[in-house]
């Protein structure tokens, strides 16, 4: 009779780790779902609003409200194991511009964390804190980096989102007209919705001292980016632009996943003889790995 309950109470562990191990792929699936309905051909809505001020300085003025419309290519570039990369591009007639990236990990240990003067900080996390969860990957315009954040895709109620909170820069709208906080908390949610996705945020500028170690809360702000998706050849310029220079791309991600790898704070120069990053690295006539390997490598603070 022993026996036979050992035997019962191992078939039904067996059991229950083979409906655990159903119910993770399942849950995977669907993420991984959800991550490949932002690529395609979008239109977008790009809403903010500076909500709620909590400095006490009376002579502090609001950042106006910001309503841009954009067309925009996305564009899986990586589809690995528990590894996507989409690269956006904006494209404006038969012109593209190489846009942001975001590249999702599944249940990755090893984040950077924004912190002031342009500098990142390596964030390790245990494999209990990351469980289940995606990282979302924020890459600027020349592939360095951005904001990270690590959080569960729900799929509940007919819903489908990710929503998490980090540290990050200035936005690009607000980078060369504001220089009263130096830090952006971001609240994302990526919604996906029945024609494409809402990136929903919840944002506060923030002034960060690091002699004091605090951060002071200097406003909120509304974001709401709706990107609908349309007839793909609407963006057929992108998808030829990218498929002549994906090549070049690839020479600088790999070099940025080199820096990377190392697992350590990175801390970047604005700018090389007056010019940003990303001057450099549009210029047609930078296509080799070596002096793209290089050009990074000036920008990059030892």
């Amino acid at each position: 009779m022993r026996k036979a309950g050992l035997i019962l109470a191992l078939g039904a562990n067996i059991l229950f780790m083979l409906f655990s191990l159903s119910n993770i792929h399942a849950q995977k699936k669907k993420d991984i779902e959800a991550i490949k309905e932002m690529c395609g051909c979008f239109e977008i809505d790009f809403n903010f609003a500076e909500t709620f001020q909590y400095t006490k300085d009376s002579n502090y003025v609001k950042s106006k409200n910001y309503n841009a419309k954009a067309l925009e290519y996305a564009t899986l570039i990586k589809d690995e194991k528990g590894h996507l990369s989409i690269q956006h591009l904006l494209v404006m007639g038969t012109y593209v511009i190489k846009h942001w990236r975001q590249d999702w990990i599944y249940e990755n240990k090893d984040l950077l964390s924004f912190d002031v003067n342009n500098s990142w900080t390596h964030v390790s996390k245990t494999k209990k804190e990351v469980k289940g969860q995606w990282t979302q990957k924020v890459f600027q315009v020349d592939d360095s980096p951005r904001y990270e954040g690590s959080s569960s895709w729900i799929h509940n109620d007919g819903k489908s989102f990710w929503e998490n909170s980090t540290y990050a820069p200035l936005p690009r709208r607000e980078y060369t007209k504001r220089n009263d906080y130096n830090i952006m908390i971001r609240g994302n949610r990526h919604e996906i919705t029945n024609n494409g996705w809402v990136h929903d945020q919840d944002n506060f500028k923030v002034v960060r001292d690091n002699l004091s170690n605090e951060d002071f809360k200097l406003a909120a702000e509304k974001g709401y980016n709706r990107y609908k998706k349309v007839d793909p050849i609407k963006c057929k310029e992108a998808a030829r632009w990218w498929n002549e220079n994906s090549e070049k791309w690839s020479f600088v991600r790999e070099k940025w996943n080199s820096i990377y790898s190392k697992k350590e704070t990175i801390s970047l120069k604005k700018s090389v003889n007056d010019k940003p990053l990303f001057s450099y690295l549009f210029d047609e006539n930078i296509t080799k790995k070596g002096e793209i390997g290089s050009i990074i490598d000036t920008f990059v603070i030892d």
